[in-house]
């Protein structure tokens, strides 16, 4: 699917909006189900029909006055809440004016006008993209004074992810949230290419519902999202090899599985071909992250051909991804305000630099093109 270099998405002008939308929903044992993901299958033209027999079936739920709707899920003793809403995207920054909505990774061009086809399609936007940021105390206040009454839907899903839902649809608490959140500027924790398909599709057809996209905004000093590593392995080069390429900019030593394990941390990274183990110990300046310099100093030096680099959540999979001239590189999880440190100097991280978690469910809150 990836062709030709990553690029940053198109900058968004302010001020930040969160629009009301009228939400549709699938009924609890059908969210999270891997399964559900077949009613937004090929042909993409169909999957309007195929909600509409779900909605006659009583698989799905359509609300028939507009909210913001604040969500919460819990799951594995971590609890997100954010609020989702239909994000206004109809007017682009120009040179030197802010832009409210900030990517941390650049896009493919082939990705995005794939799913921008496909949700022009299904004239659906089946799941938000994730936002963070460290939220204003007012709409924490707001959040909080909504939470003191019972939940629209709550219910436990097929993921095992509980969810509770608050539809809030009263004029002056929306137009407090319209207000206090004018000046946001979050970063864009999960669905890059989503946000920038959403880019294309208004484009295409402005001044129509195109002119925003699904999305859900989470207050980081709230409910924190993890931020995890993610690993990689390297083929067609070896240890020594690496050891080679980094001389002069980094140093690689040799270590006990278990005290190369230890050593993991932001400037220390540990490869290992499966039989050897050895720390890497980076020259970081402080305004940078492990991954870039990974990415955009080591890895080129390696000799031959560019390296094919695969990306894995865990280091279980990425042990058992190895294979014979093959390393693991393990990395160290990224700081959330280096990372936004990193965007406001206008830069962008390599390609899978970031793993936010826990996503919501698919299935909980959607938003049609159809209904505006």
């Amino acid at each position: 699917m990836d062709s030709g270099p990553a690029r940053p998405p198109a900058p968004v002008a302010g001020p930040f909006r969160l629009e009301a939308f009228r939400a549709l929903g699938l009924s609890p044992h059908r969210v999270g189900d891997p399964a559900s993901a077949r009613a937004f299958a090929r042909p993409y033209r169909d999957v309007g029909s195929r909600l509409r027999r779900w909605e006659r079936q009583g698989h799905l739920t359509r609300d028939t006055q507009p909210a913001v709707y604040l969500h919460e899920y819990a799951v594995g003793g971590l609890t997100v809440r954010g609020l989702v809403g239909a994000l206004d995207v109809s007017r682009r920054a120009s040179p030197g004016e802010q832009q409210v909505v900030l990517p941390h990774e650049g896009v493919h061009d082939a990705q995005a006008d794939e799913l921008a086809a496909r949700m022009t399609q299904m004239q659906v936007n089946p799941a938000p993209i994730l936002l963070v940021h460290r939220g204003p105390a007012a709409v924490r206040a707001l959040v909080h004074d909504v939470m003191a009454g019972p939940p629209d839907r709550e219910f436990t899903d097929r993921a095992e992810r509980h969810n509770r839902l608050w539809a809030i649809r009263a004029p002056e608490l929306l137009a407090r949230l319209r207000e206090d959140l004018a000046d946001a500027r979050p970063l864009i924790a999960d669905g890059h290419h989503r946000y920038e398909a959403y880019l294309r599709m208004q484009e295409a057809d402005p001044g129509s519902p195109a002119d925003r996209g699904l999305a859900m905004l989470v207050d980081q000093d709230d409910t924190p999202l993890f931020l995890g590593a993610i690993h990689r392995t390297v083929a067609d080069t070896s240890l020594p090899q690496l050891g080679e390429a980094v001389e002069g900019i980094a140093e690689l030593s040799a270590a006990a599985e278990p005290d190369a394990m230890a050593a993991l941390g932001p400037s220390t990274l540990v490869v290992t071909d499966g039989r050897e183990w050895a720390r890497l110990e980076l020259r970081l300046p402080d305004s940078r992250a492990a991954v870039e310099v990974l990415h955009e100093e080591l890895l080129p030096r390696l000799p031959g051909k560019p390296r094919r680099v695969t990306y894995h959540h865990s280091v279980e999979d990425t042990l058992q991804r190895l294979t014979r001239r093959r390393i693991a590189v393990l990395m160290p999880a990224p700081d959330f305000d280096l990372v936004g440190g990193i965007v406001a100097d206008h830069r962008v991280l390599p390609e899978k630099a970031t793993s936010f978690q826990p996503k919501p469910s698919l299935g909980v809150i959607m938003r049609s093109l159809r209904d505006g």
